[in-house]
């Protein structure tokens, strides 16, 4: 397999200019690197990019997912349009053919009462010699997790470091979108945190130890796709599934934190608009506008703002009511 930046076709010199620019605005650039290498070696040697060879490339993905297909295909076009800076007759795929995106997965919202089952499964973990703090870990994984709205990526890269003991803060380094955050932990999560790190010293110190650790010839940080395999098999022993039958995914730990967080705003009176920016540097989304969708997506959220403003209407009538009895 050629490897990224070893490429081959005429469109090589082009698909380096762009990456090129695109690090040194500071974006993340590693799936579109992996996309237009596999696009290079499609091409070959003589092929140039055109309608044609776009359309063969992207007949060469059908086995994938429409969002996927579309995904890569507008990657495609921003090299294009990049192109057609210095060259205005290059070929530009068009995206109204591209396939129309999928709906998203509905996530599932966790209930206190399914995260009590996930803790109380997690218990019963036995500790193995890969895994030597096996229910330990599983726990704190769940209350990161949960309290945190961590993403799962986030939390295998945690460090011993990475937690304050005395602000209770954790920091996540350069994660999504190349943006840095400390997150604050509840009383609650820090607790957890403090039972956790006394079992966790106890296996091995250093500051730059990986948080969460397996031993396989040696120390080592768990994995993303271990953990979740293993977050996986809890939710199955604490019988929690979707509607439609199916295990809840990991991620969706991170949706219930922000669906949690909004609900007890809304039922303790809080301006629910102005705490948005707050949890979306929380959980380290680019913009507020990409927390905002918990607002209209999801049905708890919708009832408890019908409550808030059944109450508010209420007392608006009842004053009214009172001041025309008063006449």
């Amino acid at each position: 397999m050629t490897a990224p930046g070893d490429y081959q076709s005429p469109l090589g010199p082009a698909i380096k200019d762009y990456l090129n620019l695109s690090h040194a605005l500071g974006r993340g650039y590693q799936a579109e690197a992996w996309v237009l290498s596999g696009l290079d070696r499609f091409l070959g040697k003589d092929a140039f990019l055109t309608e044609t060879s776009f359309n063969a490339w992207c007949l060469s993905m059908a086995s994938t997912s429409p969002n996927t297909r579309r995904s890569r295909m507008y990657i495609v076009r921003k090299l294009c349009l990049h192109m057609r800076r210095t060259d205005p007759e290059c070929f530009l795929p068009d995206s109204i053919l591209f396939p129309r995106p999928q709906q998203s997965v509905r996530p599932y919202i966790f209930s206190e009462g399914d995260i009590l089952k996930l803790l109380k499964a997690a218990g019963t973990l036995k500790p193995k010699s890969t895994s030597p703090l096996n229910a330990e870990t599983h726990r704190i994984a769940i209350v990161l997790l949960y309290t945190a709205g961590l993403r799962r990526g986030e939390l295998v890269r945690l460090t011993m470091s990475d937690y304050d003991p005395i602000e209770r803060t954790l920091l996540i380094r350069e994660s999504k979108f190349h943006k840095s955050r400390l997150v604050a932990l509840s009383l609650d999560g820090a607790r957890e945190m403090e039972t956790y790190l006394a079992a966790r010293r106890r296996i091995s110190h250093g500051s730059e130890a990986p948080l969460l650790i397996c031993r396989f010839h040696g120390i080592h940080g768990r994995s993303g796709p271990g953990l979740g395999r293993t977050l996986h098999l809890l939710f199955c022993r604490a019988g929690i599934r979707m509607q439609n039958g199916r295990v809840p995914r990991v991620h969706d730990l991170r949706h219930t934190h922000a669906v949690h967080a909004l609900l007890r705003w809304y039922r303790n009176g809080v301006d629910v608009q102005a705490k948005l920016p707050s949890l979306a540097t929380s959980m380290g989304h680019v913009s507020p506008v990409s927390t905002a969708h918990y607002l209209a997506l999801l049905d708890p959220l919708a009832q408890a703002a019908s409550a808030r403003f059944a109450d508010h209407a209420a007392t608006i009538l009842g004053s009214l009511t009172n001041a025309r009895g008063g006449k």
